[in-house]
């Protein structure tokens, strides 16, 4: 359904640090920074980007919004949560764990990135 989701942070290198810790947790490769100073990440999937905001305004993370990143088992989810606060990330909502609702039994770990934006790692049990 998505091609790309880009999340604007002031501090591009800091998030870059952070994100090639907790995609690298995930499989996935350290960010490619291009001549505009934007942060990719590449995958069959899809791509991530990081980027300074284009209107010059400070950057700020989306109340009420999450981006959700799958994880191939619970201990993949946890890798990830410890790497991203080993990373300039901050432990947001309860700890990483099984939780049951309307979507059925899924293991999440959430967290904040350095901008703020509000990040989880979800793995659906079999």
């Amino acid at each position: 359904m998505f091609s790309h989701i880009m999340v604007g942070a002031d501090d591009v290198q800091a998030s870059k640090v952070f994100y090639d810790a907790v995609l690298g947790a995930l499989g996935n490769q350290p960010g490619v920074i291009d001549e505009k100073g934007r942060c990719f990440y590449f995958t069959e999937s899809g791509i991530f980007a990081i980027t300074q905001p284009i209107d010059g305004e400070p950057a700020s993370n989306a109340n009420g919004g999450t981006i959700g990143f799958a994880a191939e088992s619970p201990a993949i989810a946890d890798a990830w949560h410890a790497a991203g606060l080993a990373n300039g990330g901050v432990s947001c909502e309860d700890p990483p764990g099984l939780r049951e609702g309307a979507a059925g039994k899924l293991y999440l770990a959430y967290l904040r990135d350095p901008a703020g934006n509000k990040i989880c790692a979800l793995h659906r049990p079999g």
